[in-house]
């Protein structure tokens, strides 16, 4: 059911970029989602609009206070899974100097 919602998600973001983004911005879009697994694991997903991998980029856990609890990197499939903090947390996907998403671990279940 998981997978439906963020397949219906991502296909709506491409969808509105296609009815109204310019060029320069459907051709690298990044896209992040995360999604808890229901055994204190928390699997992120990232990639981008055009379809490119983003095997290899950096995933950083932060606390409240911007310390880094914890770092990953995307693997082949452009996920990676950790172990859900105890306290307040984000995970940050930051792709590249100009792009740069946060997903709030209250929004992530």
């Amino acid at each position: 059911m998981k997978f439906l919602a963020r397949q219906a998600f991502v296909g709506a973001l491409c969808g509105l970029l296609l009815a109204g983004g310019s060029p320069s911005v459907l051709a690298h879009t990044p896209l992040f989602d995360c999604f808890d697994n229901g055994d204190d694991t928390i699997t992120c997903e990232g990639g981008f609009s055009d379809g490119a991998s983003a095997e290899g980029v950096e995933i950083q856990v932060v606390d409240a206070r911007g310390k880094v609890l914890e770092r990953g990197k995307l693997d082949a499939a452009g996920a990676v899974v950790f172990k859900r903090p105890p306290s307040e947390f984000s995970v940050v996907f930051s792709p590249d100097s100009e792009h740069s998403l946060r997903v709030l671990g209250d929004d992530i279940y």
